[in-house]
């Protein structure tokens, strides 16, 4: 009998392969007019965030939130470390890209860009002992464009500044504004456009778990199946993985454990977190498990199993537009005792262009640190559960779903384990 004659495997999971054969990427059918649509409504969302906070500007570092600006992409995670890459959208004037030297022409088509003009670094790497000399002359651009179309307002936002750049700035005269929060509420509510895009990387991304369940076999390592998420989301137009959370066996529990060597034996559970950023830089965060092999799970296994989807199903099942996320914490599931010690710290997250604001914990972890604010329709949200006892294996569950007028849409439809 061949591995695809197994009488035990999902062929559920088989109709999400790429159809087009090993050797072609998935194309993405998303017309134009709808990224047109996206690109330009949240850039209006941005905006909106700065007359709120009565800034004059808002200064982005962190390549994500330059994407959702413009959709410009470029070097996104050397650009995360490596301050050399900025943006700045003004109240009442442009939106001004400064580009990494000799980038200019990858901006091109992108009407949401009213200027590009070369950026100035002032990091040690670069600049070594000139850095102090390069922050100013930064400083001073910056300034000259605010006090420019800024209308005399002094205050500024920024996502994320190195204490060089934030303490010139407030030399020549301006006030830090932590832009975070600007940032993550514009996100925070997504546009049909958006979800019809976000469709897309999680179509890819599934294309991806359908990989990993097929190559589910004795013998492959951690790292091997890992790899056939990263090659599905590469030649089909995604950008990285922001983790590495794939183990199997032993590996599992305690959870967080990146893919290694191991070697997967037959029976035992693989279980994964994809953390995808996808095509047109939108993530998919889904989480499955699986037994090696396509064995039937033994009991243990399917004991945590059934809990671990008992707490996906329940708080999915509590979710609506209005609640609070207090009120939420109060519906929501309530984990075993022998399970507490082996939790996920929390229940339901925000996902876009990355894992987003709101972050509401798991029941044990509520308390008055907990984030204030209500669910709302356009949110796009991932419920999660894992579950884990002493000795045993972890299972790892999860699900995107968009939030509604009347209640939720689940985006992904990658199919639960039988049990």
């Amino acid at each position: 009998m061949t591995q695809s004659q197994s009488v035990f495997k999902d062929d559920r999971k088989l109709t999400y392969l790429n159809g087009e054969g090993a050797d072609k990427p998935l194309i993405s059918p998303v017309p134009k007019t709808t990224l047109d649509k996206a690109r330009s409504y949240r850039l209006d969302r941005l905006r909106e965030q700065i007359v709120v906070h009565d800034v004059a500007g808002l200064l982005l570092y962190d390549p994500i939130n330059i994407r959702y600006a413009f959709d410009s992409s470029n070097m996104q995670v050397w650009t995360s470390h490596n301050p050399v890459r900025y943006a700045l959208i003004l109240a009442d004037g442009p939106a001004i890209l400064w580009e990494f030297k000799g980038c200019e022409h990858l901006n091109d088509g992108l009407d949401g860009i009213d200027e590009i003009r070369t950026a100035v670094s002032w990091m040690f790497m670069t600049k070594g002992d000139k850095a102090p000399t390069g922050v100013n002359i930064w400083a001073d651009e910056i300034a000259d464009v605010l006090r420019q179309h800024g209308g005399g307002n002094t205050r500024f936002a920024a996502d994320k500044l190195d204490g060089p750049g934030l303490h010139a700035l407030e030399n020549v005269g301006f006030t830090f504004v932590e832009g975070a929060e600007l940032t993550e509420r514009a996100r925070s509510i997504k546009s049909v456009e958006e979800v019809d895009l976000m469709r897309w990387t999680i179509r890819v991304c599934e294309a991806g778990m359908a990989r990993i369940y097929d190559h589910s076999v004795p013998g492959a390592t951690e790292r091997e199946l890992w790899a056939h998420l990263h090659f599905e989301n590469a030649r089909s137009g995604g950008d990285w993985l922001e983790t590495k959370l794939l183990a199997c066996g032993p590996n599992t529990n305690p959870w967080y454990a990146e893919c290694s060597d191991r070697i997967c034996q037959k029976g035992e559970m693989i279980s994964f977190d994809t953390d995808m950023i996808g095509p047109y830089g939108y993530c998919a965060d889904l989480s499955r498990s699986w037994t090696c092999g396509y064995t039937p799970m033994n009991s243990t296994q399917k004991r945590i199993y059934s809990t671990a989807l008992n707490q996906i199903n329940h708080n999915l099942s509590i979710l609506g537009p209005g609640m609070s996320f207090a009120e939420y914490n109060d519906k929501s599931w309530r984990i075993p005792e022998q399970h507490a010690d082996y939790r996920y710290s929390l229940a339901v997250h925000g996902v876009g262009m990355a894992d987003e604001w709101p972050v509401i914990p798991l029941h044990v972890d509520f308390d008055d640190t907990a984030t204030s604010g209500q669910i709302e329709p356009g949110m796009v949200l991932c419920v999660e559960s894992l579950v884990a006892e002493q000795g045993s294996e972890s299972v790892k569950l999860e699900t995107q779903v968009l939030i509604t007028e009347s209640g939720y849409e689940r985006l992904d439809s990658f199919p639960w384990e039988s049990i």
